[in-house]
């Protein structure tokens, strides 16, 4: 609240400027104009007291992480996305893999006593993983293990399966939510804007089949994430106007729980030839998500894509999530580059992550119910960390 009333009155900078910043006092919306000239104008210390002014206002201190792993079922796909370093066409199958239902549950089997509270499945597009297979899986999963969170599939799976099937997406989301399906993750938005999905994405669901789908979900009276892919061949109008299309679908809905930034890292696909915007963007891109989806309960960081570090920064910039300890389940982050080529740590690793920086740890479910709350627990055996707060550039 000091840095923001220290901002507002400071008399260097714009009159626009001047005016967002007073918006978000006073917790008004802005307009896709002023989101649009926070990425053109905006200094990184300016956006940072705004998102953390909502940030706080929201949630404090507290920064949430969960227990989970990932179920890949393949990385095959009959959709070419040319900025993806994760997925093989299928002429490619001796470069992927394509587990069998077997082989799911024995993964899934394999956390039996851990205090995991959630499997996270997402993967390729084939023929065979149609309707039928993922009810049935989602069902096994469910008897199998009950407390565990089945969040599964993007809407460009759920698209592809329902089109085979020749059913409408509202009669897939109500089958798969019979089979135990409780949550959606955010994977498959990209950019919605056709003058880039065209490019990066043109074979995949379109931006208005993305949100029927989770519009469907939410219907039902289910929650899903979102995603934006960011740092490619997208402009500003670009950004803003994917956010503006999830900002007006969660004031039709109050369905999605949470934002996830995803940066575009050029290793082994396609795009290779475009660079990786640096950090200081990442953390523009993370504070002017949290000014300008003010109906998103939840900004998340994915420290496996950005790095521990990057993470830590992000909780000064409107970040309140950094997502799991995920184990070392998943390949989609390392193989696209990511600054964690075994993204696995430990509960005290994270715990002790959110620490360093003044936040408060807590770990919840897929829900945002608290499992533990963190801030005062010792482990067993534990060095203290060195705690320090990051402090908001101004």
């Amino acid at each position: 609240m000091q840095a923001l009333t220290i901002l507002l009155q400071n008399p260097n900078i714009s009159s626009q400027l001047r005016l967002i910043a007073q918006k978000v006092s006073d917790g008004e919306r802005i307009t896709f104009e002023e989101g649009v000239y926070l990425y053109e104008h905006a200094e990184l210390g300016y956006l940072g007291i705004l998102a953390n002014f909502i940030r706080e206002k929201k949630h404090g201190d507290l920064t949430f992480f969960n227990r989970n792993f990932h179920l890949e079922p393949t990385n095959l796909c009959v959709y070419d996305c040319k900025f993806c370093s994760y997925s093989r066409l299928i002429k490619q199958k001796e470069e992927g893999w394509a587990l069998t239902m077997e082989e799911m549950l024995d993964i899934v089997k394999k956390y039996d006593g851990e205090p995991v509270t959630e499997v996270h499945i997402v993967g390729g597009v084939l023929p065979q993983y149609d309707v039928n297979f993922y009810t049935a899986l989602f069902s096994a999963i469910k008897q199998h293990r009950p407390d565990l969170h089945v969040k599964a599939l993007t809407p460009v799976e759920y698209h592809y399966i329902f089109k085979k099937a020749k059913i409408d997406y509202a009669t897939g989301m109500k089958l798969m939510k019979d089979s135990g399906l409780e949550s959606i993750p955010g994977g498959g938005a990209e950019i919605f804007h056709p003058e880039v999905r065209e490019v990066i994405a043109k074979d995949k669901c379109t931006a208005e089949q993305w949100l029927a789908i989770h519009e469907e979900w939410h219907k039902l009276g289910m929650r899903s994430n979102a995603t934006m892919l960011y740092g490619h061949i997208e402009t500003a109008r670009h950004r803003i106007d994917h956010m503006e299309r999830l900002r007006l679908l969660q004031d039709r809905t109050g369905g999605f729980q949470t934002f996830i930034p995803l940066k575009f890292r050029n290793q082994h696909n396609q795009m290779s030839n475009i660079p990786e915007v640096s950090v200081i963007e990442d953390l523009r891109n993370y504070a002017i998500a949290r000014i300008y989806l003010d109906n998103f309960d939840h900004i998340k960081a994915y420290w496996a894509m950005i790095s521990r570090e990057t993470a830590q920064m992000s909780l000064n910039f409107g970040v309140d999530d950094i997502d799991g300890t995920l184990d070392d389940t998943t390949k989609i982050y390392s193989m696209a580059g990511a600054e964690e080529q075994t993204p696995a740590m430990s509960t005290q690793e994270l715990v002790n992550l959110i620490k360093q920086v003044g936040r408060k740890p807590i770990e919840r479910d897929t829900l945002y119910n608290v499992v533990t709350d963190y801030t005062d627990y010792t482990f067993e055996n534990e060095v203290k960390p060195q705690y320090y707060k990051l402090p908001v550039i101004n």
